[in-house]
C-alpha cells in the first residue's frame, strides 16, 4: 500500500490531500517484509561505456577467479577492489568474418564462459553465427591470448535473448542451445570432451526452457553420478484451466555414451524426467513457472540441496527448497507414466559403465516412457518455504557460519526492480534480513555468488555492483540492533557491529536482546571505530521546528526495522504511524494550541525499545496583515507586499515537510 500526500492551493489557503496507490513498499509488521532498508551497500563495482542488453557471469570456485561477458567483450574482474575499477584484464571478442543479420547490428553477445580442458571457454552470438574462442590470460608481462575459434551452434544461441545453458564437468562440455536460426530444435546435449557426444530424443520434451543444469558428486561412487537438468516445457493437458507450463527435473548418467550402433547410437540412454512441484498440494495450488535454480553442495550427495524459484498466475513468486535424495527415490522407485508392464531390468535410467551394451527393452522404455508417475515434492512438502508478493528472477544461496559455528544458510533474492533480499533460513521459517536497493534504472540481468569472499556480484545494463555481504554498519548503533537484525554475516564485538568472528553476540534463533549484557554494552560502546554511529537512545538529537496555528503539518522518522512497531508519542498519548515508503509519518491536518510539545517516534521490536526521532514543535506567530488605514499612508503598496509574504510563509512549510523525504 502507498500514501501520497500532496498540498494543494484550495479556498485561500493550503489543504493537504490523501490518496491511495499500490507498489512494492513492504508493510510494518508484516513478516513477508525485510527488516532492514538500505539503498548501495556495495563495496564498488563498475560503469559499463556502453549499455548492455545481456551479460554473462563465471565464477570458477576453485581458482576464485571471476569473469564477465558482454557485448564484444570479457573481463576478468577483481571483486575485493585491489585493481582499478576492477577490471583485473580485458579480452576483445569482435564479430568475425561478414555477418549479414536479419536484425540489428551484427554485434557478438557472449552467452558462454566456461573453463574448459586448459583454457577460458567463450562462445557467443557472432552476428547469428556462434563461435567459440579460447582465452589465456596474461603471464610473465605477456599479453593475454585469444586463439582458436570454433562452430559454437549448438552451444551458443544465435541471438542472446534465445534460451541456452552450459556448464562443464571434468574434461566435457555440456550445452543446450538452439540448433536452427529460430531458436528451435533445442535441446540437452555432450558437446565437446573426452568422451562421446550424445544428445536427446525429440519426443522427449516440449519446447523447452532449460534453466539450469548440474553435476551431483559422489566420492565413493564415481560411475553412479548424475547430471540433473532443471527445465519447463509445454503442457500436453490443454485444459483451459491447466498451467500452459510444467516444472520439471531430469537426469543423465555421466557415464551414458549413448546406445549401440544398431539402435540409440549417440542418444542418452538414461535420460528420465519428473514432474517438480512446489505449492500446496492440499488444495492442488502449485508454482508451475520454475524461474531459476540454485544448487548447494554437500559432502555426503544425499544431503545436496536445490533452491528452486517459481512463478505463478496469480503474481506471487516462491522458493521451493529440495533434497537430492528425495529427487532419487522419485526416478529410483517411482513407475513409468503411460506403461503398466513388467519393468525391465536394468531399470531404465540405471547408470552401468558400458551403456552401449544395455538391453534393448531397456533402451527402449527410456525412448518411449521417460517420464516418472510420481511427482518430486519439496522437504516441506504441505507448503513452498517462502511465498511473497515481490517479482524474484534470480535466486543463489551461502552458507554462512556463526559466532557459535553453527551454520546458516542465506539466500540472495533478486527482484526486477533492482533490490537484493538477504532472506535467513532458519529452522524451516524464512527471516527476511534486509532489502539493498543497487538500481532503479534497470533490472537484474545476471547474478553470481563469491561464497569465499561473502560478495555477491550483480549485473545490470548500466553496470555491476559488489555487494558485500558483511556489511553491517547499518546494525551499527547498538548491541540490540546488531542482534534484533539476526545476520549470520555480523556480529556484536569491541569494535562495534562487525563481519562475524568467534566469540561475537549474535543471537540468530530468535534475536532476542537479552545476549546483549550492560557490562559488555558498555564495555563495546568506549571501543567504537570511525564508522560507528552514536546510539540514538542515548543522544539528544531533538530537531525543532515553529509552526503557525491552523496549517497543516506532518513529522517524520525513518524506519528501519519492518520488523518492527512504530507509534508516536505526544504528552500522554500515542498515535499510530502512518507508513510512506521507507518512513513512518504523523499527520496533523491543522495546527491547534495543543498540538505544540514534545513529540517522539518510538520502535519497539521484540524486548527492544527505542527513540527513534524526537521533535519539539512551537508556535510561531505570523504578523497581524489587517492594515489599520488611520494609522498608515494610503499606499496599497505596503499591504500587497504583506500578503505575498504570508503565503511564502505557508508555502516554505509545504516544502520544508516535502523535504523530509529526499
Amino acid at each position: 500500500m502507498r500514501l501520497v500526500f500532496t498540498f494543494i492551493w484550495l479556498a485561500g489557503n493550503f489543504q493537504l490531500v490523501l490518496s491511495v496507490g499500490l507498489n512494492d513498499t513492504p508493510t510494518l509488521g508484516s513478516s513477508n517484509s525485510p527488516r532492514l532498508l538500505t539503498k548501495d551497500i556495495i563495496s564498488g563495482g563498475l560503469e559499463y561505456q556502453v549499455y548492455q542488453n545481456h551479460s554473462v557471469f563465471f565464477y570458477h570456485e576453485d581458482s576464485g577467479e571471476m569473469y564477465v561477458g558482454g557485448t564484444d567483450f570479457v573481463l576478468k574482474i577483481d571483486v575485493d577492489g585491489h585493481t582499478n575499477n576492477h577490471i583485473i584484464e580485458k579480452f576483445h571478442l569482435h564479430t568475425t568474418g561478414q555477418q549479414q543479420c536479419q536484425e540489428g547490428p551484427c554485434k557478438n553477445v557472449i552467452t558462454v564462459i566456461e573453463k574448459f580442458q586448459d583454457s577460458l571457454f567463450v562462445c557467443g552470438t557472432n552476428g547469428q553465427n556462434p563461435q567459440c574462442w579460447k582465452l589465456f590470460s596474461s603471464v610473465n608481462n605477456q599479453s593475454n591470448q585469444i586463439v582458436d575459434s570454433y562452430e559454437g551452434t549448438g552451444i551458443s544461441p544465435f541471438i542472446y535473448t534465445q534460451n541456452s545453458l552450459s556448464l562443464t564437468i571434468e574434461e566435457d562440455l555440456y550445452a543446450a542451445a538452439p540448433l536452427d536460426t529460430d531458436g528451435s530444435a533445442l535441446q540437452f546435449r555432450r558437446k565437446a570432451g573426452s568422451r562421446t557426444n550424445v544428445w536427446m530424443y525429440d519426443n522427449w520434451v516440449s519446447e523447452p526452457t532449460f534453466i539450469s543444469a548440474s553435476w551431483v558428486r559422489r566420492k565413493e561412487d564415481a560411475d553412479n553420478e548424475k547430471i540433473y537438468i532443471f527445465f519447463r516445457e509445454k503442457n500436453s493437458d490443454h485444459n483451459p484451466e491447466a498451467d500452459p507450463w510444467i516444472s520439471r527435473v531430469a537426469r543423465v548418467c555421466k557415464v551414458d555414451e549413448g546406445g549401440s550402433k544398431r539402435f540409440f547410437q549417440n542418444t542418452w540412454t538414461s535420460f528420465l524426467k519428473a514432474r517438480l512441484v512446489c505449492g500446496y498440494p492440499e488444495e492442488s495450488l502449485y508454482f508451475n513457472r520454475l524461474q531459476d535454480i540454485y544448487v548447494m553442495h554437500a559432502e555426503d550427495w544425499h544431503d545436496t540441496r536445490v533452491y528452486a524459484l517459481f512463478t505463478s498466475s496469480w503474481n506471487s513468486t516462491a522458493v521451493c527448497i529440495y533434497s537430492v535424495k528425495m529427487i532419487e527415490e522419485v526416478f529410483e522407485n517411482s513407475s513409468f507414466k503411460g506403461y503398466d508392464k513388467e519393468i525391465p531390468k536394468p531399470r531404465p535410467g540405471t547408470c552401468v559403465k558400458n551403456s552401449r551394451s544395455l538391453p534393448l527393452a531397456t533402451v527402449n522404455m527410456v525412448k518411449d516412457y521417460p517420464e516418472m508417475s510420481e511427482w518430486v515434492h519439496s522437504v516441506h512438502y504441505k507448503a513452498p518455504f517462502y511465498v511473497s508478493s515481490n517479482n524474484y528472477t534470480k535466486i543463489a544461496v551461502d552458507r554462512v557460519r556463526a559466532a557459535d559455528q553453527h551454520l546458516y544458510n542465506i539466500l540472495l533474492l533478486a527482484t526486477d526492480s533492482g533490490k537484493i533480499h538477504k532472506v535467513l533460513e532458519a529452522d524451516s521459517e524464512p527471516f527476511i534480513i534486509s532489502e539493498t536497493q543497487l538500481s532503479s534504472r534497470s533490472t537484474i540481468q545476471s547474478m553470481k555468488l563469491d561464497s569465499k569472499k561473502k560478495k555477491l556480484v550483480v549485473g545490470f545494463s548500466e553496470k555491476i555492483s559488489i555487494v558485500d555481504l558483511q556489511s553491517c554498519q547499518e546494525y551499527n548503533t547498538s548491541c540490540a540492533d546488531c542482534v534484533l537484525a539476526r545476520d549470520p554475516y555480523c556480529a556484536w564485538t569491541n569494535l562495534g557491529c562487525t563481519p562475524t568472528v568467534p566469540g561475537g553476540i549474535q543471537n540468530i534463533v530468535d534475536g532476542q536482546k537479552s545476549v546483549c549484557s550492560t557490562s559488555v554494552g558498555e564495555q563495546k560502546q568506549g571501543n567504537r571505530t570511525k564508522r560507528a554511529i552514536v546510539s540514538p537512545v542515548t543522544a539528544d538529537f531533538r530537531t525543532f521546528h515553529s509552526v503557525p496555528l491552523d496549517v497543516p503539518f506532518y513529522l517524520s522518522c525513518p524506519i528501519d526495522s519492518y520488523h518492527a512497531d512504530y507509534t508516536w508519542k505526544h504528552r500522554d498519548q500515542s498515535s499510530p504511524c502512518l507508513q510512506m515508503q521507507s518512513n513512518c509519518l504523523l499527520l496533523i491536518p491543522a495546527m491547534r494550541q495543543e498540538n505544540y510539545g514534545s513529540y517522539e517516534c518510538v520502535s519497539k521490536e521484540k524486548d527492544h525499545t527505542k527513540v527513534v526521532k524526537k521533535y519539539h514543535l512551537t508556535r510561531q506567530i505570523i504578523p497581524d496583515t489587517t492594515i489599520v488605514r488611520s494609522n498608515i499612508p494610503d499606499n496599497n503598496n505596503i499591504a500587497s507586499a504583506l500578503v505575498p509574504q504570508i503565503v511564502w510563509i505557508r508555502l516554505g512549510l509545504s516544502v520544508a515537510v516535502l523535504g523530509f523525504f529526499r
